[in-house]
């Protein structure tokens, strides 16, 4: 089981990356899928999600209208892209899947992370 992120690299204020998020041993589309990041002195905060069962999105405040998450569950990988880059936008990026399913002593819960990818932003 591995979440395995990519895409990232270094691009002037303005530029656009996209980041891809690729699972193995697991099917990605029953689950949510998180984008975090994490710069240097801060704490993790997260960016954007997409749930599994009707595709919804979501956004953090400070990404909205720059930043959008898409799964492709042919590929088992969830992107992000991102446009109009800003330097408070470098930080390392990280992809988190979840699954959650039932209550009590027999319910399931995966979580899973991928080890990051740096994102810089300079000119």
């Amino acid at each position: 089981v591995q979440l395995v992120e990519s895409g990232g690299g270094l691009v002037q204020p303005g530029g656009f990356l996209r980041l891809s998020c690729a699972a193995s041993g697991f099917t990605l589309g029953y689950y949510a899928i998180g984008w975090f990041r994490q710069a240097p002195g801060k704490e993790r905060e997260g960016v954007s999600c997409i749930v599994s069962s009707d595709g919804d999105a979501y956004y953090a405040d400070s990404v909205k209208d720059r930043f959008t998450i898409s799964r492709d569950n042919a590929a088992n990988t969830v992107y992000l892209q991102m446009n109009s880059l800003k330097p408070e936008d470098a930080a390392v990026y990280y992809c988190n899947a979840v699954f959650i399913y039932g209550v009590g002593p027999h319910a399931i819960r995966n979580d899973y992370w991928g080890q990051g990818t740096q994102v810089t932003v300079s000119s």
